[in-house]
């Protein structure tokens, strides 16, 4: 099993950025891909950004452009940088990893407000 501890979230104004960290721990060995995912009220769990081991990225229409992954797997840490955020961007953030099994694991989530 994969652990999963994300930091970074907060408040920010529309135009702001933000950058979140994701920290695994445990089974790394078998991860395959990590990324992010998030959830508005109301709304559906969407994949925001993910990165495969071989570097290969995938983003949401919604942030291309505005939103940058990064991995740093010395430390076993995926990044988010956000930058432009809009309002319709505010949503708890979560961390998830993938194994070659297709396990996902995820993060307790991270509270990313942005006011107009």
């Amino acid at each position: 099993q994969v652990q999963l501890v994300e930091s970074g979230g907060g408040l920010v104004q529309a135009g702001g950025s933000l950058r979140l960290s994701c920290t695994a721990s445990g089974s790394i060995f078998s991860i395959n891909s990590m990324g992010w995912f998030r959830q508005a009220p109301g709304k559906v769990r969407e994949l925001v950004a993910r990165m495969t081991n071989s570097g290969r990225t995938t983003y949401a229409d919604s942030v291309k452009g505005r939103f940058t992954i990064s991995r740093n797997n010395a430390k076993n840490t995926v990044y988010l940088q956000m930058n432009s955020l809009k309002p319709e961007d505010t949503a708890v953030y979560y961390c998830n990893s993938e194994t070659i099994l297709l396990r996902n694991d995820w993060g307790q989530g991270t509270q990313v407000t942005v006011s107009s």
